[in-house]
């Protein structure tokens, strides 16, 4: 199977919130404690795509297999040319490269749209698979945030990753 990539839509939010909302009730790849709604998730989506991040999805006839976007980093001015990424994809359909699918696109796109860094802030240090995609198209390790998300019960930390988009 080799899925499509394309641009999501707002008919695509539900399965997107699914897909969410089961590593918000079983993984720690997320610190979120509670499932957002449909709707709130149509808001995250009409958000980012209406400031003109990239908001994907990688498709397989109708079924939604995952999904990518890119976000500011944070929302102060002086760090407008950094983007943040975050990739979830539906809990049967990994391993199978479509992570790294996604994020080669989504790096591919912030480099068009002549962003200068790409962050990814990974949740929980146990997160081997989403290191490891990060570290296989170029991302570095430049810090542990220690202990600072709680949630099932223990503590967890953050692994921060950074990749230039440029070679300057």
């Amino acid at each position: 199977m080799n899925p499509t990539l394309r641009a999501a839509t707002a008919d695509d939010v539900p399965a997107i919130q699914a897909i969410y909302a089961h590593h918000v009730l079983h993984g720690t790849g997320t610190f979120e404690l509670d499932p957002p709604s449909v709707a709130a998730m149509q808001a995250r989506f009409l958000d980012l795509t209406g400031r003109g991040y990239p908001f994907l999805v990688a498709a397989h006839e109708d079924d939604i297999l995952g999904f990518g976007y890119l976000g500011p980093f944070r929302e102060r001015r002086a760090y407008r040319h950094t983007v943040e990424d975050s990739i979830y994809l539906h809990p049967e359909k990994r391993g199978r490269g479509i992570g790294s699918q996604l994020l080669q696109r989504l790096i591919d796109d912030a480099t068009a749209a002549e962003f200068s860094q790409m962050v990814a802030l990974i949740g929980d240090s146990e997160n081997r698979a989403s290191v490891a995609l990060h570290a296989k198209l170029g991302f570095e390790t430049t810090g542990t945030m220690r202990k600072v998300g709680f949630k099932f019960d223990r503590w967890l930390d953050v692994v921060i990753m950074q990749r230039s988009l440029h070679n300057s």
